[in-house]
């Protein structure tokens, strides 16, 4: 994402949301609890603007996404946007759908590692917004459901069918997008679905302890590695690994590679600048 401002004024008045910072990381709340943490029209908003917003200002070096409550999302809420598109023409619709979209399009490509931290449901929308994040720290409680078919849609909402067989291959992917049966946590680990299983209640912790860990390394590297990780997917080798070549070039002129050397030489742990 662009790191250049338009005119329009930073905000912190986030409506379907909580966002704190501390000292690199950003925390990002879905906060519902009295539904879930359901997303509305509004939380989609806020999530795809945030984003872009914490992307332009370079501040942020992980973030972690998070639900208040009994559980991380359950996904869009039945009354406020189930109901809602029963009377949306096609162009709404569309509308609609591509926003979602966006959404995960901004977790994928902001140029910093996005840690979802999962504790009970993870469902429809909510268990696709996980999916897009770079590391999934789940609590034992975590279940993932896809339940798209369920009501009759497509499997494939908001890139679900690009992202899942990437992530836990075609064979369980097919199964979970078409079936929409819900995953718990010791499958979800065996699967690949779950970067960490967490001991109990200690989900929110310890994707916090590795959003620090990410925060403190070398920001570029990681962003890069993040862009090519997304880049390189659908990419023939012979052009992978010329864009690695591009990329690393680029890296051994900047300022923490340069650091690296000098902390090797003087026996000293690297000061990463981010630059």
């Amino acid at each position: 994402m662009s790191p250049f401002p338009s005119s329009a004024r930073r905000t912190d008045d986030w409506r379907h949301l909580r966002l704190t910072t501390d000292d690199g990381v950003a925390t990002v709340t879905l906060a519902r609890p009295e539904k879930l943490n359901a997303l509305t029209f509004g939380a989609y908003a806020d999530l795809r603007d945030l984003l872009a917003e914490l992307s332009r200002e370079r501040s942020v070096r992980a973030l972690v996404l998070a639900g208040e409550g009994r559980g991380f999302c359950s996904g869009g809420d039945v009354d406020e946007i189930i109901g809602a598109t029963l009377a949306m023409d096609t162009a709404q619709l569309l509308d609609f759908n591509r926003m979602t979209g966006q959404v995960v399009r901004a977790l994928r490509e902001c140029p910093f590692p996005v840690i979802a931290a999962v504790h009970g449901v993870a469902a429809g929308a909510g268990a696709v917004l996980a999916l897009a994040a770079d590391f999934r720290v789940a609590d034992p409680s975590a279940r993932f459901a896809f339940l798209f078919t369920r009501v009759g849609l497509s499997g494939g909402d908001m890139g679900a069918a690009y992202l899942l067989p990437r992530v836990v291959g075609l064979g369980h992917a097919t199964r979970l997008l078409m079936l929409g049966e819900p995953v718990r946590a010791p499958e979800a680990e065996r699967i690949g679905l779950i970067s960490e299983l967490a001991e109990e209640g200690q989900a929110d912790a310890r994707a916090a302890e590795l959003a620090r860990r990410l925060a403190e390394g070398p920001a570029l590297a990681l962003a890069q590695t993040k862009a090519l990780l997304t880049a390189e997917l659908d990419m023939p080798l012979a052009a992978a690994v010329e864009m690695d070549a591009a990329t690393q070039a680029l890296l051994m002129h900047g300022d923490d590679y340069a650091e690296f050397h000098a902390a090797f030489m003087e026996k000293r742990p690297p000061k990463w600048q981010g630059r």
